[in-house]
């Protein structure tokens, strides 16, 4: 069986026209490394269409929804900050870029594919319920995960973040509840300044303490430390609670080369890391992975950790 791959020409047409870290190039050196790494040819793309409005506000608030449609639509070039720009596409690419990764939690749900990974754009751990950050507009992940819960059932959702920056949206959309765990590893705040969250004492609260579990790393960590890291907190807390589907937010800005943060992992190391966490869900969850693309913008260096990230994904198929 095939790894299912989201991907659609459309994420390009987010563009501010400008130089700008979160650009469309992006998502053209992924694809060009997976044809090149002949990965591309054995992954099943899967058909999507936009989310719809409802679906968007699974998580958001619906005022907000309407705000990123309205500033794109009145031609507003940003949201909330500078650096999360807008164009007249904007809203429309991420809505189609949430209704892929819905369609891969319903193939992988449905069992056409085991596990998915979706290259979309823009991002979305940053965005929260009603408000733009960090270059996100909407919170793929979080949306997937409420739709994992309301949609097909699921009591047990496991969100795994590797970005470097922690991914406060994520966070705090689920921070009350048990039916998500949100797992992050990422760059300590205060060595990072951007989000400013994430630090090791947040884990939850109310109904929903001790099901968010944050991983701050030094400066300069490499795959050692991490991996480490992944095998001392992340796969125990995994383990422990048993998810029946694993998302997992993508972020591969790790790298040594990536001038948004200050870790310090090869595209290689994307490899045991991926391994780590596939191996949870083969014993917890029926397989079922679908992973969804955060930040990276090391454009020398993005497509092999990718790639070695998608190779992991479909060692057992």
């Amino acid at each position: 069986m095939k790894v299912g791959w989201v991907f659609d020409r459309r994420f390009l047409q987010h563009d501010l026209g400008g130089v700008h870290v979160e650009c469309p190039a992006r998502l053209e050196v992924i694809v060009e490394a997976l044809r090149g790494a002949a990965l591309l040819e054995h992954l099943a793309a899967l058909r999507f269409s936009p989310a719809t409005f409802e679906q968007l506000a699974l998580v958001h608030d619906p005022a907000y929804v309407e705000l990123v449609q309205l500033m794109c639509d009145g031609g507003f070039t940003f949201i909330g900050s500078p650096d999360t720009y807008l164009c007249a596409a904007s809203y429309h690419v991420a809505a189609l870029a949430a209704g892929g990764v819905l369609a891969a939690c319903d193939a992988v749900m449905a069992g056409e594919v085991v596990r998915a990974f979706c290259a979309v754009r823009p991002p979305g751990h940053h965005a929260e319920a009603d408000q733009a950050l960090g270059f996100c507009l909407f919170n793929h992940v979080a949306i997937a995960a409420e739709h994992l819960v309301r949609r097909h059932g699921v009591t047990r959702v496991a969100i795994v973040d590797f970005d470097a920056h922690h991914g406060n949206g994520t966070q705090h959309m689920f921070q009350r509840r048990r039916d998500v765990l949100y797992v992050s590893l990422h760059e300590r705040p205060g060595s990072l300044e951007f989000p400013g969250t994430g630090h090791a004492g947040e884990r939850g609260c109310g109904d929903g303490l001790g099901y968010t579990l944050n991983v701050p790393l030094d400066r300069y960590c490499g795959q050692r430390e991490y991996l480490e890291a992944v095998d001392r907190h992340v796969l125990p807390a995994l383990h422990r609670y048993r998810p029946q589907v694993l998302l997992i937010s993508a972020g591969f800005d790790a790298l040594a080369g990536d001038n948004v943060a200050h870790l310090s992992l090869d595209p290689e190391s994307y490899g045991p890391l991926t391994d780590a966490l596939v191996a949870v869900a083969c014993r917890h969850s029926q397989g079922r992975v679908v992973s969804v693309l955060e930040g990276g913008y090391d454009l020398g260096h993005l497509g092999a950790a990718v790639v070695a990230h998608v190779r992991a994904l479909s060692a057992d198929l």
